[in-house]
């Protein structure tokens, strides 16, 4: 077949091949609808004469949908694309759409970045990963399409979370239960009040913006009350990002304090690694000086020496859910998943 030059139709192209329009347009769109063989024959075909594909505005004008999902994260783009539970959570997310043949439209939620114009009005619906900025959440909403809250909950959405406060309760309770009778314990906390900068909790009020950050803090709490060894907002400290280095400033400020913590209790695994460095650093031993917990079960904290006592989250799978749930593939019902305590050499 002779490359064809100029402005293809799918009429025209249907008429080349000898098979109807709506078979040329399933070949792109509805790949269920036609065998491999047939499918993978038109789409060959196509790629000789140059014909790209049906133009994705006038399909969208013709059936209200564009095929593009928008996912808007609490975080910047390139501490998301970084972060390992996020990682996760987005890798989950696009092999469901991936194999669906859906696009990702990724979006920051950050006060620096300006929503683009008119982008919230293409897509089909959002897919929300933490609490963004209020006035971006009031945006999406106003387009009175599908969300999707994963992280977080909003009246009315279908919201996908895993049960923080089991998860922090159950560390805890381990990690306490070996403390001895005069030992402390303090909280490595992440984003619990509006300081930028890492410091005590007693020097800025706590704050419930991060549904996540007050569960697991309450499940530390309340764990701390049943073994009689209440935390003094003083042992708990503020880290404002989910970075390395953050968590070791945090970590060795809570080494350095007179009593020195027995435990400390991690609302991250990259806190808790920095925690175990700067430890080390310290010249301390874990967990025969120091206990150490983290949160989330991210991959380095079973590769790393001594292996991190963590809970383990269902990442990857908080995406697939979503996705799915997006997708019309499971009931359109609010879930909670379950975490589970893994115990290593850290806090055994």
């Amino acid at each position: 077949m002779v490359k064809t030059v100029g402005k293809l139709t799918l009429k025209d192209v249907a008429a080349q091949l000898g098979v109807s329009n709506a078979t040329v347009s399933n070949a792109f769109n509805r790949p269920g609808q036609l065998s491999r063989e047939l499918r993978e024959h038109i789409l060959d075909q196509c790629r000789v004469i140059g014909y790209p594909g049906p133009n994705a505005a006038a399909r969208s004008l013709r059936t209200g949908k564009t095929g593009i999902i928008g996912v808007m994260l609490s975080n910047y783009l390139s501490y998301s694309f970084s972060d390992p539970v996020a990682h996760q959570f987005l890798q989950g997310l696009a092999e469901v759409f991936e194999e669906r043949e859906y696009n990702l439209l990724v979006m920051p939620s950050r006060d620096h970045v300006k929503l683009t114009s008119g982008y919230e009005s293409f897509v089909d619906g959002f897919i929300v990963y933490g609490p963004p900025q209020p006035q971006k959440l009031d945006q999406l909403i106003s387009q009175h399409k599908s969300i999707i809250t994963v992280d977080f909950e909003i009246e009315g959405c279908v919201s996908v979370n895993i049960d923080n406060y089991a998860g922090a309760l159950a560390c805890a309770e381990h990690a306490l239960a070996s403390m001895s009778s005069s030992g402390h314990a303090a909280i490595l906390g992440l984003r619990i009040n509006d300081q930028n900068r890492v410091c005590r909790l007693e020097e800025g009020l706590l704050f419930a913006e991060s549904t996540i950050t007050i569960q697991r803090l309450r499940g530390f709490q309340d764990a701390a009350k049943a073994y009689k060894t209440p935390i003094h907002p003083r042992m708990i400290w503020q880290i404002p990002d989910n970075t390395h280095k953050q968590g070791y400033q945090a970590a060795k400020e809570a080494l350095m304090s007179d009593p020195r913590p027995e435990v400390l209790l991690c609302m991250s695994d990259r806190i808790a690694l920095a925690a175990l460095q700067a430890a080390r650093h310290l010249g301390l031993r874990v967990p025969e000086d120091v206990k150490i917990t983290g949160f989330d079960d991210i991959p380095e904290s079973h590769t790393q020496h001594p292996t991190l006592t963590t809970v383990h989250q269902q990442s990857k799978d908080k995406g697939t859910i979503a996705a799915e749930i997006f997708l019309g593939m499971r009931e359109e019902k609010s879930l909670v998943l379950a975490t589970e305590l893994m115990i290593r050499e850290s806090c055994p």
